[in-house]
């Protein structure tokens, strides 16, 4: 197991030597000691993939295609592996950690497949004076930084078409899940991605660390997913030298079943948005709003569903539900309910912190829960559904709007024109409609107000990491 920072190619302890703690979620338990980046090992790394970055570029685009199909395939032929290291670190059940590495691979083969579709455009102008040729080179050197909730996939989703579009990259993995991304940075290179061109560098000094990233003069991108607060704070350090940013934020998803909806697939969709990956995702459903005559018997069935649900460690069989990230959000997610109950809202199933090792708190199901209530103005980020009752569709959706958070909502409903209606009208990025899941490599990712800048994914993901230019040329 990889535990040093990979920089240049190579392998290195941190410039002083520190070390980061990675804990196991399940039991506390230390896993490994993995280098911490300085300041120092920052603008090494900055530097490497520079060097890097101005030959990568001029590789043919079918070149670069095929090492990141080949990365694919062996991210592929190391699933199960790569699931155990995420389950180790990150704490999620294993079928969840196995799926993450199918869906984070599969941004490198579909980014493949985009590294040769890189369009460009020529046209007359107007006046006829001259033509007007636009073409989309690569922007540099792109810094990323991603969370701890997807230890491989926040990162290959950046990765992937940033390399495919002829840049070098800097990561900075979460320093709860580091070690994910060391064994991905092997499997780079063993896949054949040139030295230097992908930088590793876990830190447990992060500002220090952004601060001499940012300030390399080969830095041109900053692409982060994680919270809102950290994203408004690195958007306004990266305004100093006005790089290009990609951020995918925090989320506040409202949930809404309509009375003529299939009850037992709004069940089954709702656990799907609320549980998987324990319910630590950006996009878990956080605000579910039932209509009056259904309320009772979904949230009956919600119940029921979530009270069967197997809490454990990652590696038991047939988990579903794993650990808190660490102490810290289990505190988060017991005040959140504890405020809830004090102000009148129900628990029908959980409601409490298990009493065993590790960050585990039960999944719960609240009803009687106001609209304007803490629990519905946070990110949860836990496996808590507080139910709202509404009869009045337009006041349902005002309240589902009023939040600054707008990554995505999902919509239960038999009647389509109804549900493409409401869906319209939610201030999302992103819909669910009769789907309790949305993500693919081959979509757009991303949100609208404070949910985030840009998108991931889909066609659009690889013109992120593209500057756009244009040559007025008469011949």
């Amino acid at each position: 197991m990889q535990t040093q920072l990979f920089i240049s190619g190579t392998w290195r302890d941190g410039a002083d030597g520190a070390t980061i703690a990675v804990i196991d979620p399940a039991t506390g338990d230390r896993i490994a000691g993995v280098a911490s980046a300085t300041p120092a090992d920052a603008t090494a790394a900055c530097q490497a993939a520079h060097e890097a970055q101005v030959e990568w570029a001029k590789t043919a685009p079918r070149e670069r295609a095929e090492v990141l199909r080949r990365v694919f395939e062996l991210m592929m032929e190391h699933q199960d592996e790569l699931a155990s290291l995420i389950v180790r670190e990150q704490g999620k059940p294993m079928s969840d950690a196995t799926g993450e590495v199918a869906y984070a691979a599969e941004f490198f083969r579909w980014n493949s497949e985009e590294a040769a579709r890189i369009r460009g455009t020529l046209a007359t102008a107007p006046s006829g004076n001259n033509r007007i040729i636009v073409r989309h080179p690569p922007v540099g050197v792109v810094v990323i930084i991603t969370p701890w909730n997807f230890p491989a996939a926040m990162i290959t989703r950046k990765l992937a078409p940033a390399l495919a579009a002829g840049n070098g990259a800097v990561i900075k993995p979460p320093s709860e899940t580091p070690l994910t991304a060391l064994r991905i940075a092997e499997l780079l290179t063993e896949a054949g991605v040139p030295g230097g061109l992908v930088n590793v560098t876990p830190t447990d000094d992060a500002q220090a660390w952004f601060d001499a990233a940012v300030e390399h003069p080969a830095t041109r991108m900053l692409s982060f997913t994680g919270s809102t607060p950290v994203g408004q704070a690195l958007l306004k350090r990266s305004a100093d030298r006005v790089l290009k940013t990609v951020m995918e934020l925090g989320g506040n998803a409202p949930f809404i079943v309509f009375g003529d909806a299939v009850i037992d697939a709004a069940v089954e969709g709702a656990m799907t948005a609320k549980m998987r990956h324990s319910a630590e995702t950006c996009t878990a459903a956080n605000r579910f709003f039932v209509h009056a005559n259904v309320a009772e018997e979904f949230t009956t069935k919600l119940a029921e569903a979530m009270a069967a649900v197997k809490v454990g460690s990652g590696f038991d069989d047939d988990v579903e539900c794993g650990p808190l990230i660490h102490g810290k959000q289990l505190d988060k997610v017991a005040a959140l309910v504890d405020d809830a109950v004090a102000a009148g809202a129900e628990i029908v199933t959980g409601g409490e912190r298990l009493d065993r090792p590790g960050s585990f708190y039960a999944p719960t199901v609240l009803r009687n829960v106001a609209p304007d209530s803490p629990i519905t103005r946070e990110e949860i980020f836990g496996p808590v559904a507080p139910v709202i009752t509404f009869t009045d569709t337009d006041e349902m959706i005002g309240h589902a709007n009023d939040t600054e958070m707008g990554l995505i909502g999902y919509v239960f409903t038999s009647d389509l024109a109804r549900g493409l209606a409401v869906s319209e009208r939610i201030q999302a990025g992103m819909i669910g409609l009769n789907k309790g899941s949305v993500s693919d490599p081959a979509a757009p990712f991303g949100g609208m107000k404070q949910s985030g800048l840009g998108r991931e994914g889909s066609t659009d993901g690889i013109y992120e990491f593209c500057e756009t230019q244009y040559i007025a040329a008469d011949w």
